[in-house]
């Protein structure tokens, strides 16, 4: 599995806002934003007006970041899209928002998505009783991903669910208890994402 290993409060800062790419951390003084609201960089401040080019990549490179996915990847996503009847951007977004790692972040499984993955990888969730470790495993309504009944899978799943402040969408319905699980209401929407996204930005740039 390709991914990302360089530091990511750096991406941040590069887009000027949370991505909350390090879980219940960027909710604390510590984050980089709090710390320095400036792009990475030495010559950050001597940088001029961003270009039209620059204002469309800079979207879609924070979808990717926000999402934790690579180019190839995402360009997959796109040629999905544009297979899919309606608006090509709330499709992408439709699609990314389904991806396994995302629905077990969004259920509080894990408390950013790079962890959602490695819960993921490690078997510790299931989907409709069978085990998939795929972090981009599409999810489809009626789905049910319940957390393994195995002690590991339990302790690191409860600790992440007694943070307070987590908010479930509203495409997700989650059942508290022993194992805790997680149904999949309906398919998410654009306007489910928890970030702004400016996708007809993305569509203009990936359709050149």
């Amino acid at each position: 599995m390709a991914r990302k290993t360089g530091p990511v409060c750096r991406m941040c800062r590069r887009e000027g806002m949370k991505l909350f790419l390090k879980g219940t951390r960027c909710d604390t003084p510590k984050c980089a934003i709090e710390r320095r609201d400036s792009p990475p960089g030495m010559q950050s401040s001597r940088r001029g007006k961003p270009t039209d080019y620059g204002i469309h990549l800079r979207e879609k490179q924070k979808v990717k970041n926000y999402y934790g996915v690579l180019e190839r990847q995402f360009r997959k996503y796109f040629q999905m899209a544009q297979r899919t009847r309606g608006d090509t951007g709330e499709a992408l977004m439709t699609l990314l928002e389904r991806r396994l790692d995302n629905i077990v972040c969004r259920l509080g499984f894990g408390p950013s998505r790079s962890q959602a993955r490695q819960l993921i990888c490690h078997g510790h969730v299931t989907v409709n009783g069978g085990r998939v470790d795929i972090p981009s495993y599409l999810i489809r309504p009626g789905d049910v991903i319940r957390v393994k009944s195995r002690p590991k899978s339990l302790q690191a799943v409860q600790t992440n669910l007694a943070e307070p402040g987590h908010e479930v969408p509203e495409f997700l319905s989650l059942v508290a208890g022993e194992a805790p699980e997680g149904h999949i209401v309906r398919l998410p929407e654009a306007g489910d994402v928890s970030i702004p996204v400016q996708t007809q930005l993305i569509v203009e740039l990936c359709s050149k």
